[in-house]
């Protein structure tokens, strides 16, 4: 697949902005083929087109060349009717073969791995439900996000979690200085893909050994490793993330040996013209 039209452009001044998230997760408008992005790195668009977790993104980046995460563009494409997400991935595949001779494949490895398990057997956190078969999906903003503690409210939209379904987004925290994120209607595959990285702490891939089956709603809320930004004060009252897994989602990590599907590059040039 291809987009009908495109136009790419180096950026170094406009706004960053995009017209869907570009994240791993399905959270999507049918918008009548249009993706229109401008002042983002390359990097982001191939994570985009090959639907990247957290789990592949650092061994992804760290064979890329330097200019391919500090080099921003511009990009507007569109195909006729209205594509689903993954198939904008496919068109954006497409593209950035055509504008940056981009060629990848897929190698599977033994990698250490944190597992995903079960902190009791059988016992689901306060903030993880499974997602029930007729609870509204709606595509529309985020709303304000309550404290994890408080039960949920007589909405149509149990406002614990993210009102959108099917990706993980972020959400407003109970507390200044800790960091909440949530997501309705995903696999557990996709919760845990999306627990590594320097907010948490966690430094390796993380895979589903919990065993649960079908679609969930869940929300987690902690003190981060890391600031997520310079003027970011941490509250040092707030749970830790390993606390925040346990306490409020019932599941840990565990350490082990485990396959892991990566996707390799093998070439990719700076862009020829439009």
């Amino acid at each position: 697949m291809a987009f009908d039209v495109a136009s790419v452009k180096q950026t170094t001044t406009a706004p960053t902005s995009f017209n869907f998230p570009l994240g791993p997760g399905d959270v999507y408008l049918a918008n009548g083929g249009l993706l229109k992005a401008t002042n983002l790195p390359l990097s982001a668009y191939i994570m985009f087109a090959y639907k990247i977790t957290n789990n592949q993104e650092q061994p992804f980046l760290f064979q890329l060349p330097k200019w391919v995460s500090t080099a921003h563009y511009d990009i507007d494409a569109r195909k006729e009717g209205n594509p689903t997400k993954d198939q904008m991935r496919l068109m954006m595949q497409s593209l950035l073969a055509d504008h940056f001779r981009l060629v990848v494949h897929y190698e599977t490895r033994q990698v250490a791995v944190f597992a995903l398990v079960m902190a009791k057997p059988g016992a689901l956190g306060p903030l993880l439900q499974k997602h029930a078969d007729d609870a509204p999906c709606p595509k529309v903003s985020l709303v304000p996000s309550p404290a994890p503690t408080n039960q949920p409210q007589p909405e149509f939209v149990d406002r614990r979690f993210p009102v959108p379904c099917d990706g993980i987004l972020g959400m407003p925290p109970s507390t200044r200085g800790r960091v909440r994120s949530g997501a309705r209607n995903v696999s557990m595959q996709l919760i845990a893909s999306s627990l590594t990285g320097q907010l948490t702490g966690v430094d390796r891939p993380v895979v589903d050994r919990t065993g649960l089956t079908g679609t969930f709603d869940f929300a987690i809320e902690f003190t981060p490793q890391v600031p997520p930004f310079a003027k970011f004060e941490l509250d040092p009252s707030g749970p830790t993330f390993v606390q925040a897994l346990d306490e409020q989602l019932g599941l840990r990590l565990e350490p082990q040996m485990g396959p892991l599907d990566l996707p390799v590059v093998d070439y990719i040039e700076p862009p020829v013209a439009n």
